[in-house]
């Protein structure tokens, strides 16, 4: 829990890094090359941010929750077995690297790459931040997890008033350390070529695409449907337009908004257990 501890510590510094986010030049023709590099160079920024932030907000974050609202739930919950049937009160060297593993690494590269897909809908800086980290909430966090309602692990730890001040809160918090970290590593990492420098930087999001195989042939098929959709020119303008900006965000506030009742009904839920 210590070491879980610092790794939150060194997310929270993640997030008052700040920084502005410097895409590659758009003024450049988007060859098949081209293309190709500005592709390597986002998934680059999602692989390497989404393990950073994800690691220490929702793997060392999340763990620390959980540890919190087994204590805060008593004597009557320990010993009790969760949804994921995990002892409540027991602590594991195991269980806490899995946690980090599944829901850190996995979790914050798909929420890394999520957010580089949308991050031109969302207000600048530490702003877009708070709102990318409260809309995911809001649309997957009341459903999937991590405030689902149908989630009877509420039952047994709480109060649930507090599981959702947390959660909200660590939500927030990936938010504006991912944008943060993001906003430093495009200024950091360039553009792949065949600089001896250059390749060198692009070591650790190829461990990172090399270890998880699945991920780097999911990359590749991304990659060569990327290449291929952009050889149509008219789509390539209208996605660099101002008009793709506004739909962007029109469609972003409309599931928000749609998702929101439910996001309600669930923290309501919660908080009456």
């Amino acid at each position: 829990m210590a070491v879980c501890g610092l790794m939150l510590l060194a997310g929270v510094a993640a997030a008052l890094w700040g920084g502005r986010f410097c895409p590659p030049d758009a003024d450049i023709e988007l060859t098949s090359l081209e293309t190709a590099r500005r592709f390597v160079w986002y998934a680059a920024l999602a692989l390497v941010g989404g393990v950073l932030v994800g690691v220490t907000v929702i793997g060392a974050g999340g763990r620390l929750a959980m540890r919190l609202l087994a204590i805060t739930a008593g004597d009557a919950a320990q010993g009790q077995v969760t949804e994921a049937e995990e002892v409540v009160g027991k602590i594991t060297v195991d269980g806490t690297i899995g946690f980090i593993v599944f829901n850190g690494i996995f979790g914050g590269v798909t929420a890394a790459a999520l957010y580089l897909v949308t991050r031109r809908f969302l207000p600048p800086g530490r702003l877009g931040g708070a709102a990318f980290g409260l809309g995911l909430l809001v649309i997957l966090g009341t459903t999937v997890d991590p405030l689902r309602r149908e989630n009877k692990d509420f039952d047994i730890v709480g109060p649930g008033w507090l599981a959702v001040v947390v959660f909200t809160g660590l939500a927030v918090l990936f938010g504006l350390a991912l944008a943060a970290v993001l906003a430093r590593l495009s200024v950091w990492l360039p553009l792949l070529s065949r600089k001896l420098s250059v390749l060198v930087r692009y070591l650790g999001p190829a461990v990172v695409a090399a270890v998880t195989f699945s991920v780097s042939a999911g990359l590749l098929v991304v990659c060569l449907a990327v290449v291929v959709v952009t050889r149509w020119r008219p789509l390539v303008a209208a996605v660099r337009s101002h008009r793709w900006v506004v739909a962007g965000r029109a469609v972003t506030l409309a599931l928000v908004t749609a998702a929101l009742p439910n996001a309600i009904s669930s923290v309501v839920d919660i908080t009456t257990r």
